[in-house]
């Protein structure tokens, strides 16, 4: 078997929420992970609304897609070499860079289903690569979707690999656009469990950009300003997807501001109040996901953008309360940077020859290395 790949790697993604790019450095050597520097470079106003258009969007023209991925390839080339210059390294100390690129479909095959499930992300390591010089690792679901998963949830094998205890019951749970849980224990003989759980910061941060209020709710204090609206929430929480077993995983192609507004046909309800029942929609379906999961007595770490709502983590407390919920910086990583390290980690594994996904999540029928690896100039 090949030595692990150690050494210094890039993490790159953008997020549901199509704000910025994530891009930080971390040096993984054996079983350890260390973050060195880290970078938000925002996306441009135009980029990020035909970003936004094609993840949305059912009809797009190729040259459309095809314009838009050599942009973004060349905007995630330009934050990796800004990330460099900011920690002082150079293109030929970086052993890879992992790239998730922006997901414009996800579409996995359901149970029964006729056609065959596929994700499709967006950004071109091609130009990555090129321009940076670098060894660019991207392209990670598809072949978790080939051999018969669901190419996501990725991010359990990496939270099992940096934060998984020998003694510890505990759920990691990743609140960006989507939310997602991780479900590790300490026994070995039983199996990672993880899916998505359902929206996580999506609904309420569009909602929010509608009323113009911003990028997100800041503190979420503009839904602890309005009352939870019981039917509404009732219809919300309705949704097909909340009864299928795991493994499953959703996106903005289910959860999307137009399926929000069907649900709100025929309701009279304030602004404030959709935004507070968009907030305890959010918190309800992991809260559930959690509680079906994990026992009493386990923890609960929290990373993404979600762990900055105070609104939000208030209200996950207590419905998860008596279990603890704490951030993922007590276990070593700063919760806005993990997602990076999932694809730092991941292009280590792909460089590696060694799987970077896990069946009992995504339902593949058997683990496998993930990415398409586009050389360098440095290797």
């Amino acid at each position: 078997m090949m030595a692990p790949a150690d050494g210094l790697f890039v993490g790159l993604l953008s997020g549901t929420s199509v704000d910025a790019i994530d891009a930080a450095l971390f040096r993984i050597e054996g079983n350890s992970i260390r973050m060195l520097r880290a970078l938000a470079v925002p996306i441009d106003a135009d980029l990020r609304s035909e970003l936004l258009y094609l993840t949305e969007c059912e009809t797009v023209a190729p040259e459309r897609i095809g314009m838009a991925d050599r942009r973004f390839g060349a905007c995630l080339a330009d934050a990796v070499l800004q990330l460099l210059a900011a920690a002082g390294e150079q293109p030929d100390t970086i052993r890879a860079v992992g790239s998730h690129g922006q997901t414009i479909r996800h579409r996995p095959a359901r149970t029964g289903a006729s056609m065959p499930g596929f994700s499709w992300q967006i950004g071109d390591p091609s130009t990555i690569a090129e321009q940076t010089g670098i060894c660019t690792v991207a392209d990670f679901r598809r072949r978790d979707v080939a051999a018969g998963g669901q190419g996501a949830p990725l991010v359990p094998a990496f939270h099992l690999w940096a934060f998984g205890s020998e003694t510890r019951e505990r759920v990691i749970l990743n609140i960006g656009g989507m939310a997602n849980i991780s479900v590790l224990r300490p026994a070995a003989a039983l199996p990672v469990r993880g899916f998505d759980t359902g929206p996580g910061n999506a609904l309420m941060d569009g909602w929010n950009r509608r009323h113009g209020r911003g990028e997100y709710d800041r503190d979420g204090k503009w839904a602890r300003s309005g009352r939870v609206n019981a039917p509404l929430l009732a219809r919300l929480l309705a949704h097909p997807y909340f009864c299928l077993p795991a493994p499953k995983s959703t996106g903005r192609e289910e959860f999307n501001l137009t399926w929000l507004d069907a649900q709100l046909g025929g309701l009279r309800i304030a602004d404030g109040d959709v935004q507070a029942t968009l907030l305890e929609f959010t918190a309800t379906t992991i809260a559930d996901a959690i509680g079906d999961n994990l026992p009493e007595t386990g923890e609960v770490f929290v990373c993404g953008g979600g762990v900055h709502n105070a609104s939000l983590m208030a209200r996950l407390r207590e419905l998860l309360e008596p279990r603890t919920v704490h951030s993922t910086a007590a276990l070593g990583i700063e919760p806005d940077w993990v997602e990076a390290g999932l694809f730092a980690w991941l292009a280590r594994q792909t460089l590696s020859h060694l799987p970077g996904n896990l069946p009992s999540v995504t339902g593949a029928v058997h683990p496998v290395v993930l990415g398409a690896i586009h050389p360098g100039r440095n290797r």
